[in-house]
């Protein structure tokens, strides 16, 4: 069984990105995996400072993101990129933690741009090795998308973030399968 880590961007409680996340989560348990959702707002993470190892719960945020086959990263955009809230968090993460590891993008945006931020995404994980799908969602007027149960009120949508899911669990499964041989013939 693979792995899939979603991290949430975002600080807020009632985040849009965190309940697209859940969406695209619980289409990846569907297809098989096991999962875990990463709620930046919820754990200790100061600011990143490259001269200091260990802050806050950096070790274990970065182990989840190493040990996992896939991770699906979410992000609200923030003046026409990500938070910074995803960036601290990114900037802890490096090769080691993303190298060959399939990766999937969402961002959520209050009015109508997320390309920027999107590509801003894509560009970083490229930087530190990510396979990142092609794949992607972005959720224009993100408050307006969901009902109060919190569930999606387009089923368009909502099929754009379940294949998100299922996309990373199907290619997380396809390099794992193919690793695994690969040490079988060594």
């Amino acid at each position: 069984m693979v792995r899939v880590v979603a991290v949430s961007g975002s600080r807020r409680d009632a985040s849009t990105t965190r309940l697209a996340l859940e969406h695209a989560l619980a289409a990846a348990e569907a297809a098989g995996a096991d999962t875990e959702l990463i709620h930046l707002g919820d754990v200790d993470l100061p600011l990143y400072h490259p001269s200091i190892d260990e802050q806050g719960d950096s070790e274990a945020l970065k182990r989840l993101v190493r040990e996992a086959d896939g991770v699906l990263l979410g992000s609200p955009v923030y003046h026409g990129s990500y938070s910074s809230t995803f960036r601290n968090f990114h900037d802890y993460c490096s090769f080691d933690e993303y190298r060959d590891t399939v990766v999937g993008l969402l961002a959520t945006a209050g009015g109508g741009s997320y390309g920027a931020t999107l590509e801003h995404m894509r560009s970083t994980l490229r930087g530190v090795h990510g396979w990142v799908v092609p794949h992607q969602v972005g959720i224009r007027g993100a408050s307006r998308e969901f009902d109060d149960d919190g569930e999606f009120v387009d089923p368009n949508l909502a099929d754009r973030v379940e294949k998100l899911g299922r996309i990373v669990t199907e290619e997380a499964e396809l390099r794992a399968t193919a690793a695994a041989s690969a040490n079988a013939d060594d």
